[in-house]
């Protein structure tokens, strides 16, 4: 199946029951503004596009959800526990965006879909829910062209001084993407732009 749209993308999610199991244990919770986001979908796509008929491992599965009434982070690891107690086996990191622009030094986010929006790189910045009926619902906040594309390039945030723009090439040159899926091509900014 090709990668068109935002729909072959949920389609792709849809058909895959480990992250089906996941997207509903994250619903269980309860979450205000809840998402499963970041590499959880990224990879997934990066996947398919490569043929890779295993999963690329995952660091993490990122959990966001947008609370500013409660900023406590102990709040999170006890999502985190009940997370594990259903599915231990997964890597779970539930994350309170309300409170995490502390934490990136950033303007404080309206919403988990405008901290996706203020995620490192384009083809990262994706996020997945399941809405009242259980349908998958997908967040693409700079569109689904760069992570189709297998394109690395930063969020407009990254782009605006040369500090952010080093923080954006230090974390693409740890990830070391270009090894684990052979078609990812790197946009570096740096040496264009400063």
């Amino acid at each position: 199946m090709m990668i068109r749209s935002e729909q072959d993308i949920i389609h792709l999610i849809e058909q895959d029951r480990w992250m089906m199991d996941i997207l509903h244990a994250a619903k269980k919770l309860r979450l205000p503004d809840w998402w499963v986001c970041a590499g959880f979908v990224r990879s997934k796509i990066w996947d398919h596009i490569q043929g890779y008929s295993e999963r690329t491992p995952l660091p993490d599965v990122d959990v966001v959800y947008f609370n500013p009434d409660c900023c406590d982070e102990s709040v999170e690891k006890e999502y985190e526990k009940q997370l594990f107690s259903w599915m231990p086996e997964v890597p779970w990191s539930v994350k309170n965006e309300a409170r995490m622009h502390l934490i990136n030094q950033m303007p404080p986010f309206r919403s988990s879909v405008d901290a996706i929006a203020n995620f490192t790189e384009t083809a990262t910045a994706l996020g997945v829910s399941l809405d009242d009926k259980d349908n998958v619902i997908l967040t693409a906040c700079h569109g689904i062209q760069d992570a189709v594309d297998m394109v690395v390039r930063p969020t407009p945030y990254y782009v605006q001084s040369h500090d952010r723009a080093m923080i954006y090439e230090k974390r693409v040159s740890s990830k070391n993407w270009s090894r684990i899926w052979p078609k990812v091509q790197i946009v570096h900014i740096l040496d264009e732009e400063y």
